[in-house]
């Protein structure tokens, strides 16, 4: 009996000491931080004479029930010499897990903006969020939620006598977005993103769709087609604006 419990003893001192040599040994702790930085440039000759170039720049924090994200694009188009575009982007965001699938959300955009319809278009919005799937593979979140919306209309772009927007606008406004991503094969990931923000004023719609192809853990392939629509513009102008890029995705 005494030379089992020699045994059993000797055993587990063997597995104490070898748990104290490798307290980390197969255990993958994902970071809670993860940042994506994304650069693409065109550049055409000949007939046309232009360059383009877009970045971006994305960080993410997840931490028990919070989740909170920033973000940054930045556009410019030169044309024969003269610059025809160019916006810059931001946007923050924070999230609280009231359950498995219900979250509160604050959220704050804005976009400035030359040859467009605004110079400057600034929301800000807080409510509910429902994640639909969220896994690995799939995931789908439905965000609404009221808000406020401040924009400063491009009067540069029409004559002083055909004055349409004079006014800033200063509103009231209710926020949708939704949110979906599938990773369907281990490189390929689709993704689109589409916001709606509606006031008294305008209605606008911001839409991404994604095609992200991995070429190592860390580097990857984008192709992303994204869409500005305003339901009310002064006259002259495009109620949407589009950008279709191919750009290099870095992943930290």
């Amino acid at each position: 009996m005494s030379t089992r419990w020699f045994y059993c003893l000797s055993l587990l001192a063997s597995l104490s000491a070898y748990a104290e040599e490798n307290p980390d040994k197969d255990i993958d702790i994902p970071s809670p931080f993860k940042t994506e930085v994304e650069f693409g440039y065109q550049a055409h000759s000949g007939n046309t004479d232009s360059q383009a170039l877009n970045a971006r720049l994305n960080g993410e924090y997840t931490s028990g029930r919070h989740r909170s994200n920033g973000e940054w694009k930045f556009y410019n188009l030169y044309k024969n010499g003269k610059e025809d575009k160019r916006t810059s982007t931001y946007s923050a965001q924070t999230d609280y897990k009231l359950g498995p699938k219900t979250y509160l959300y604050g959220s704050f955009k804005g976009v400035d903006s030359r040859y467009s319809a605004y110079f400057k278009d600034y929301t800000l919005s807080g409510g509910l969020g429902y994640q639909f799937a969220s896994t690995d593979t799939f995931v789908l979140e439905l965000e609404i939620g009221p808000g406020f919306r401040y924009q400063e209309p491009n009067l540069d772009e029409i004559d002083d006598d055909d004055i349409i927007f004079p006014d800033i606008v200063e509103e009231g406004i209710f926020r949708g977005n939704m949110k979906t991503s599938w990773q369907a094969l281990d490189n390929l990931r689709f993704a689109a993103d589409i916001t709606v923000v509606t006031g008294r004023s305008n209605t606008r719609t911001d839409s991404e769709l994604s095609l992200t192809n991995n070429i190592t853990e860390a580097i990857a392939l984008k192709i992303a087609h994204s869409r500005q629509y305003h339901d009310k513009v002064p006259e002259g102008l495009n109620k949407a604006d589009s950008v279709l890029s191919i750009n290099l995705l870095f992943v930290f």
